[in-house]
């Protein structure tokens, strides 16, 4: 039995299916239109009662032309091979214990692409379908996924190319012509042979934050953290690989509150945001530490001392564009003539609000990028 087949429609022009029960959209006081997913409903003859807002633009079908019409003629599907979808399913006339069709991706005339689930929806276990349900969802997110995807690994794989090759090329050169190297240059290569591996191992290190972060599992392993001692640290290693100590200004506000949170995750952050300054700005790398109020909205625990520590990163620069700021935290982005992955800040980022904290971009006093990151206290709550 084909699709809307068995009798003639009404003259009605029905937007709502008849009568709904209780836990329906519209028993729920939310219409058709209300709904962010396109909404094609059939009924009993398989005749179109229903085609919301939503499903007029994923389809580029007006809803006037769709409502009153057999649902093949109204949603015309086909399959990736050509093939008629409707008649392919045959929601109708097919086994009466099907339920319904899992999402897949489908074509409309003209090549469009959409996604499309079906239910079937029976009065009675293998009684005969009363009515189809399709919802329709516009491919466009998913193909962004997808080509942030392709984009990840055309970048991996372009960033572990180089120190691989260099890697091998050092190693075989050394085995096969090892005695012909002065100790001098032995240990050169073998330096540069432990520099490219420290660069695929924060590359590794790089991805699995980004997994973690895009599932929802970067998992914080809460210290107390003194935020000042690790803010010196870092400037002492930059100190000590020959930058000028008068090149950082670092101030510290007292009393910071207790900060308990992830020493890890903190000296990936600060280290991110520091290397940033050093590499990408000029003059004066000031960093303030201070306590500040909460990040997350509307808590207030009566004093602002106790609730959050706030640090920011300056430099004085050229900054960062105005068009870009809004891109900042984004996947591969780049400031001018930047080198490396344009992962860090999204990492930066993911860390920060996976502390419960915010962080902002903006620019400096001086001129140059400013980033400031403010963490909530964070007291684990076995020792409150």
């Amino acid at each position: 039995m084909g699709v809307g087949t068995s009798s003639t429609p009404g003259t009605r022009d029905v937007r709502h299916p008849p009568a709904p029960r209780n836990g329906e959209p519209a028993a729920l006081g939310i219409a058709p239109d209300d709904l962010p997913d396109g909404l094609v409903v059939a009924d009993e003859h398989g005749r179109v009662v229903c085609f919301n807002t939503a499903a007029a633009r994923i389809t580029a079908i007006p809803a006037e032309d769709a409502l009153g019409q057999p649902l093949e003629k109204a949603l015309p599907l086909e399959d990736l091979e050509g093939r008629r979808w409707w008649q392919l399913t045959d929601p109708y006339g097919g086994l009466a214990i099907r339920v319904g069709q899992p999402e897949r991706n489908l074509l409309l005339h003209g090549g469009r692409e959409v996604l499309v689930s079906a239910k079937y929806v029976r009065t009675r276990p293998t009684g005969p379908v009363r009515r189809v349900v399709v919802t329709l969802r516009d491919t466009e997110a998913r193909r962004r996924t997808e080509r942030s995807h392709a984009e990840l690994i055309a970048t991996v794989a372009h960033e572990l190319r180089s120190p691989l090759t260099s890697v091998k090329g050092f190693t075989a050169t050394l085995l096969a012509k090892w005695e012909r190297f002065t100790d001098d240059q032995k240990r050169l290569m073998l330096e540069t042979v432990d520099a490219d591996a420290d660069r695929v191992t924060r590359l590794i290190a790089e991805l699995l934050d980004i997994s973690r972060i895009d599932s929802g599992r970067l998992e914080v392993r809460r210290q107390l953290v003194d935020i000042g001692a690790a803010v010196g640290r870092h400037v002492q290693a930059y100190v000590s690989a020959g930058q000028p100590a008068d090149r950082f200004l670092v101030r510290m506000e007292q009393p910071l509150p207790e900060l308990w949170a992830d020493p890890d995750k903190i000296d990936q952050v600060l280290s991110n945001l520091i290397e940033n300054a050093v590499r990408h700005g000029e003059g004066t790398v000031t960093i303030d530490v201070t306590p500040a109020p909460s990040p997350r909205e509307g808590e207030t625990t009566g004093t602002i001392e106790n609730t959050a520590t706030s640090v920011t990163v300056r430099d004085e620069g050229p900054g960062i564009p105005e068009e870009s700021m809004n891109r900042v935290f984004t996947r591969f982005w780049r400031g001018s003539k930047r080198g490396g992955t344009g992962l860090g800040l999204y990492i930066v980022k993911g860390i920060v609000e996976a502390h419960g904290g915010t962080i902002t971009v903006g620019r400096a006093p001086g001129g140059g990028a400013e980033f400031r990151f403010t963490l909530p206290v964070g007291t684990p709550a076995h020792l409150l």
